[in-house]
Order: C-alpha cells, then sequence, then structure tokens
C-alpha cells in the first residue's frame, strides 16, 4: 500500500490559495498544544507525587508503637522506616518526572525554532507569488484594453480612409501607430510578468515541497516523541509500585519473624511483679480474737446455738459485782 505524504496531498487548485499549507500549519499549531499539555500534565503529576511524598514522609516521623517491645516493636519499626523509604522513592519519582517534562519543553521549542524559519520562508514566497500574481493580471488587463484601442484605432482609421483630408489621415495614422506601440510594449510587460510569475511559482512549488517534508518529519518526531514519553511514564510508575511492593515485602518479612508468644514472654520476663496471689483476708472475732477465713474460702456452718446461763440470785448479798458472761460459741451475726 502506498504511504500517505504531505508533499503530495496539500496543493490548491488556484495559484494564489494557500489553504493546503494552512491546513498542515493549523496541525502543526495543535501538535504543539499537545505537547504543551502533556508537559503541564506531567508537571502537575510530578507535584501530586511531590506532596504525596513529604506527607507521606512526615507521616513516616510520628509515633507509632513507641511503647511496644521485642518482635512486633522491631516489625513497626521496620514499616516506619520502609515507609519513609517509600516516600523518598516517590519523591525521587516526582523529580524524573520533572526531568522529562523538561525534555519535552526543550523538544517544543526546538521544534518550534527550526519551524520559524521554513514558516517565515514560505510567508515570504507567498507574499511574492501574490504579488507577482496581482502585477502580472494587472498588466493583463492592460494589455488586453491596449490591444482593445489598437483594433479601434485601426478600424477608425479604416473608416475614414476615403472621407477624411490627409492631414486627418497621417493624425488617424499616427494615433494607430501609437496605440499599435502601446500594445505591444503591453504585450511585452504581460509576457515578462508572466514568465516572473511562473519562475516565482516553480520556487514556491519547490520550497513549499520541502516545508512539507520538515513539517511531515517534524510531525513524526513529534508523534515518536509524544508516545515513547507517556510510555516511559507508565514505566517509570510501574517501577514505582515495584519499588513499592518491594519495600512492604521487607515489613512483611519482618511481620513473618514477630512471635506472639515471644512477645508474651518478653514481657512478663521484663515486668514480672511476682508469682504468688495474696493471702486470703481473714476474719476477726471482736470479743474472742478467733480468726475466721473470709472470702471463698469461708465457711458458712451455722454454729451450735446454746442457751443463757441461769439468771443471777437477787439474794446475793455478798456485794461482788455480778457480770453477764458470753458463751464462746456465741456470735453476734444472725443467721
Amino acid at each position: 500500500m502506498r504511504e500517505l505524504h504531505f508533499k503530495d496531498y496539500f496543493w490548491n487548485g488556484e495559484l494564489t490559495s494557500t489553504g493546503g499549507y494552512d491546513c498542515i500549519i493549523q496541525h502543526l499549531n495543535d501538535g504543539k498544544r499537545t505537547c504543551k499539555e502533556i508537559e503541564d500534565f506531567m508537571k502537575a503529576r510530578a507535584s501530586i507525587e511531590e506532596k504525596y511524598a513529604k506527607e507521606l514522609l512526615g507521616l513516616s516521623k510520628k509515633v507509632c508503637g513507641h511503647n511496644e517491645m521485642n518482635t512486633l516493636k522491631r516489625s513497626l519499626d521496620m514499616f516506619k522506616l520502609q515507609t519513609e523509604h517509600v516516600s523518598l522513592s516517590h519523591l525521587q519519582l516526582a523529580q524524573t518526572m520533572r526531568d522529562e517534562a523538561k525534555k519535552l519543553e526543550d523538544f517544543r521549542e526546538r521544534q518550534k525554532e527550526a519551524r520559524k524559519k521554513v514558516e517565515q520562508q514560505m510567508d515570504s514566497l507567498h507574499k511574492q507569488r501574490a504579488m507577482q500574481f496581482k502585477k502580472t493580471m494587472e498588466s493583463k488587463k492592460t494589455y488586453e484594453q491596449k490591444c482593445r484601442d489598437k483594433e479601434e484605432a485601426e478600424q477608425n482609421m479604416n473608416r475614414n480612409a476615403s472621407t477624411s483630408n490627409v492631414k486627418q489621415q497621417e493624425k488617424l495614422l499616427a494615433k494607430t501607430q501609437q496605440a499599435k506601440q502601446n500594445a505591444e510594449e503591453a504585450d511585452r510587460l504581460y509576457m515578462h510578468n508572466v514568465s516572473v510569475l511562473g519562475k516565482t511559482r516553480e520556487d514556491w512549488q519547490k520550497e513549499h515541497v520541502k516545508a512539507c517534508e520538515v513539517f511531515e518529519k517534524q510531525e513524526v518526531e513529534r508523534i515518536n516523541t509524544l508516545r515513547n514519553m507517556v510510555w516511559t511514564h507508565l514505566n517509570q510508575l510501574s517501577q514505582q509500585c515495584v519499588t513499592s511492593d518491594e519495600l512492604h515485602e521487607e515489613v512483611r518479612k519482618s511481620l513473618e519473624q514477630c512471635d506472639i508468644q515471644e512477645d508474651i514472654e518478653h514481657f512478663v520476663n521484663l515486668r514480672r511483679t511476682g508469682d504468688k496471689p495474696p493471702a486470703p483476708v481473714l476474719y476477726e472475732n471482736f470479743y474472742s480474737g478467733q480468726r475466721v477465713p473470709v472470702g471463698p474460702s469461708f465457711s458458712r456452718t451455722v454454729p451450735p446455738i446454746t442457751g443463757r446461763g441461769p439468771l443471777p440470785n437477787p439474794n446475793n448479798t455478798e456485794g461482788d459485782v455480778i457480770y453477764s458472761t458470753v458463751d464462746p460459741g456465741y456470735s453476734a451475726l444472725q443467721y
């Protein structure tokens, strides 16, 4: 299948038309705008990565598991460390994106300068072609008018050849000769202008072909550059995912070494306070000083009920003070 090229399909039927050329220029301007949009996109993405990296770096500095110990503490420390490394990798990615955006900016500027030279030359040729075409058309119009004047003078002389005197005939002859001379001069000028226009047209066509080739080459480079840049950008993002996963894998390895029983035993050995529980609190009878255990070991056996002793003898005259006695098994608690 035949390949299509700019130089073969952007001509116009009218000599002074620049429609095909303008169409190419418009397409190149659209391409330049796309380059600027991709460049801005890369810069914005770099700013997002940088912001994320800085916030992640700040997060990695926060206290996390400060009071933990042993294997879990080591895992949490590794978790914070690798979070910091992930943030640094994102910071590096942001800088890489900025570098790629700068390359695209430089590429866009180089194409702009190269295009500027070609466009200036083509604009100059377009003006020359238009001016020469206008000049040629004006000389053609003058030439045609002079030819009509010549024919009119000849016809007028022929009509008055038999009716006019010698002086009038000489005057008509001189006018006819002058009209003929003017027509011949206009013819020469017209032919000259057509020749110059032909040369201008040939020069323009050659330069138009060269310009189309330059513009097509730039378009090939632009498409290839943008395609490769986006491809590279995606590779960088994929590599960032791989890097992050490798760093996360280090945390997972550390977590695999986290031994729950070991951490329990480490805490017990480090902070233990004793291996015996406190003794039970005993019940102490206020009257007898007898101690009775309370709590789970307290016996709820009902103490034996005994009667009181006999009443004192009211006829006792010995004057001794009589004291009430309490049976040793008596309790003030009522069951």
